[in-house]
């Protein structure tokens, strides 16, 4: 009887929401597509900060993820593996300091939503006028044709495709579907703007592959969670236990191509410049676990260094792995375990 009710309460708050899902997409294709980019990120500025007025429980769970962050949590947040972690029932106590960081964070999650439907139209054009790639990047992607491009949902993650598109590299990137299929459909549609090719999550392994050795770059985001069942396997992230996805290190090294760990820093005058956190050629990554924990150190130490350029307000630790999964996990730190690939 209390799923039923679950269920059934899911189902009216998804029947009410939808609307102004559709509503406030709406608005973005007529409005941002047609206006320059200071008024772009005027309008994403007051977007942002409204977001992060009215998102009550958005904003109590990105000041549990930023205490994560500076190596706090264990202690203000008991239980936060646990399924009954309910950031509704948490005290938004910040410091000054971890509030701006947190405002901060929701104005960069606006202003990379306003990019995507900006650059939806003239893509090409506007996504040169307000983005580069640094010369370590553009010279790494030209000596590496195709590779495996990896960040995660930090700075402007959606331009960073767009650069490597237009450096030259045909790019196919992976996105998870948003709300209903056609609203799915609709967002694909604008990302897809510049040429690149985009696919869903579900069942993109073997088209991944087919890409790669079609001489395609391939584009992951793999700061969030994956079941173990789909593929994921338990490393530290930011002082924690997280399942993460093993494909950006599974498709190098079947693909016998290099991994590139990049983000795009945003700059004061709003613009941003594609930057390298670290380089894995295709031999190491045939150690698949040790591949991903450095791939995941790296975009740690960027998330720490800039926390405000995080998406803050997104439940990254919902599971703990088992006891069992969990000393397995702190004898493999201390003796990597090798993972050949077949």
């Amino acid at each position: 009887m209390a799923s039923q009710t679950k269920f059934l309460r899911k189902r009216i708050k998804h029947a009410v929401v939808r609307p102004f899902a559709w509503l406030g997409i709406g608005m973005a294709w007529l409005v941002l597509a047609h206006i320059s980019h200071r008024a772009l990120l005027a309008v994403c500025d007051r977007v942002g900060y409204l977001y992060y007025r009215f998102d009550a429980r958005g904003r109590r769970l990105a000041l549990v993820n930023l205490r994560v962050i500076r190596g706090h949590g264990p202690a203000v947040c008991a239980g936060y593996h646990q399924l009954s972690f309910n950031a509704r029932y948490l005290d938004y106590d910040p410091t000054w300091r971890e509030d701006l960081v947190i405002r901060r964070s929701y104005r960069n999650m606006s202003r990379t939503i306003g990019h995507m439907f900006w650059t939806s139209r003239n893509a090409g054009r506007r996504a040169a006028s307000v983005a580069e790639l640094s010369p370590v990047v553009a010279d790494f992607l030209s000596a590496n044709k195709p590779a495996v491009t990896v960040s995660a949902h930090l700075g402007c993650w959606e331009v960073l495709s767009q650069l490597v598109y237009m450096a030259g590299h045909p790019m196919v990137s992976v996105a998870k579907d948003v709300g209903s299929s056609a609203m799915t459909r609709l967002l694909m549609k604008s990302r897809k703007s510049i040429g690149q090719d985009i696919l869903p999550a579900a069942g993109a392994f073997r088209p991944l592959m087919r890409a790669l050795k079609d001489g395609k770059d391939v584009g992951l985001l793999v700061d969030q969670e994956v079941k173990r069942k789909n593929g994921g396997i338990w490393v530290w992230f930011l002082g924690r236990p997280m399942c993460v996805t093993v494909a950006p290190a599974f498709l190098a090294a079947k693909a016998r191509v290099p991994i590139i760990v990049a983000w795009s820093r945003p700059l004061k005058d709003g613009r941003y410049r594609c930057e390298r956190i670290d380089t894995v050629g295709w031999e190491k990554c045939l150690d698949i676990r040790a591949t991903t924990a450095r791939v995941m150190d790296g975009l740690a130490r960027v998330i720490r260094r800039h926390p405000s350029c995080w998406v803050l307000n997104y439940r990254y630790f919902s599971h703990g792995p088992s006891p069992e999964e969990l000393a397995q996990l702190e004898a493999e730190v201390s003796h990597p375990v090798q993972t050949p690939v077949a």
